[in-house]
């Protein structure tokens, strides 16, 4: 794409961002959503290897469109994030507000042709079965996270609802800071993630330095939100040794507030432009590290310790006595 076209599809976003975003392999869809092909996509095509989530919930990992409404905005700069963050490699720009935004239907269409570009070049893979490859032609899920903050997208819900209406399920992964969004979304994902990543106010800014005040409150307002929500619910613990792997105690009574269905505490990993925020590989928790906060965790919340994938360093914690699938019924509590 030439230089002229880009300033004129992304508006106040640095073109050597964009120039750097398209080298990592992103596919940029309208003015600020985006593809990446996932590892797991790779990894599930070539290998019969799977994405945990497959394992947990049932997704299967060739049909999944890994992908993001928000590419360059976010309410916290989080030291452990993978993602380019404004003030990176000398490149700055406004991250928490979007000025200007496409119809989900665009984002939906576009994001659906991105994925299919990602896998035209397997045809000629002799480790793809074609007939796996063809179901990959014809996603049905999105992961709407990847980067950014997704409920900054205003129209996040009938973007939801687009995904739905063409037969996708879809899991919105969100930090948590911004509870009106999620409160008042036309339609609620399949299952929703959110960031957990601190037990207390000061461990969280220090981890996940928020760009606006008072983003811990709405954090918590988040959590007291959840039960009200019919959607599936997990908590995302993002484990930073030598950082937030503490104080279990804590988590919980955080936790009990939201009632999640499901705990992921899972390893930070030192990738991307994590490495260049001061963090280091020691900081990276082996499987087994967090295996055992994990066990910790679930004692203090009464919930069950049901899977694990050592690849991936998560854990899951259910307040089910197994893996809860999706479209299977809601498994027993007691």
């Amino acid at each position: 794409m030439a230089q002229r076209q880009v300033k004129a599809l992304m508006p106040g976003i640095p073109e050597e961002l964009i120039r750097l975003l398209r080298k990592q392999g992103y596919h940029l869809v309208g003015r600020h959503s985006a593809v990446k092909r996932c590892h797991w996509l790779y990894a599930s095509l070539t290998s019969g290897r799977f994405c945990y989530k497959q394992r947990f919930y049932g997704i299967a990992s060739h049909r999944c469109v890994q992908m993001t409404p928000a590419l360059f905005y976010c309410t916290q700069r989080c030291l452990f994030c993978w993602r380019v963050q404004s003030g990176d490699q000398g490149l700055s720009w406004a991250e928490t507000k979007m000025p200007e935004w496409d119809d989900p239907e665009l984002i939906v269409e576009g994001s659906i042709r991105a994925q299919r570009q990602i896998l035209s070049g397997y045809k000629a893979n002799p480790k793809v079965e074609p007939r796996k490859l063809e179901e990959a032609l014809h996603p049905r899920h999105a992961a709407i996270s990847l980067a950014g903050e997704p409920t900054l997208y205003p129209e996040l819900g009938a973007l939801i609802a687009e995904y739905h209406r063409r037969g996708f399920t879809t899991f919105l992964v969100t930090n948590g800071t911004l509870p009106e969004r999620l409160a008042s979304l036309d339609e609620e994902p399949t299952q929703l993630y959110v960031s957990l990543v601190a037990p207390n106010e000061r461990i969280y800014k220090a981890l996940c330095r928020p760009q606006l005040p008072g983003l811990w409150d709405k954090l918590m307002e988040t959590l007291e939100l959840l039960p009200s929500l019919s959607c599936r619910k997990v908590i995302r613990i993002t484990l930073v040794k030598g950082w937030n792997m503490c104080d279990e105690p804590s988590y919980a009574r955080l936790i009990e507030k939201a009632e999640p269905d499901f705990v992921e505490p899972k390893a930070f990993m030192w990738i991307g432009f994590s490495r260049l925020r001061g963090l280091k590989y020691e900081n990276m928790p082996k499987h087994n590290e967090v295996r055992a906060f994990a066990e910790r965790l679930a004692s203090e919340l009464g919930y069950n310790v049901v899977d694990e994938s050592i690849p991936s360093r998560v854990v899951l914690i259910s307040r089910y006595e197994k893996r809860w699938p999706i479209g299977k019924p809601r498994p027993s509590t007691s």
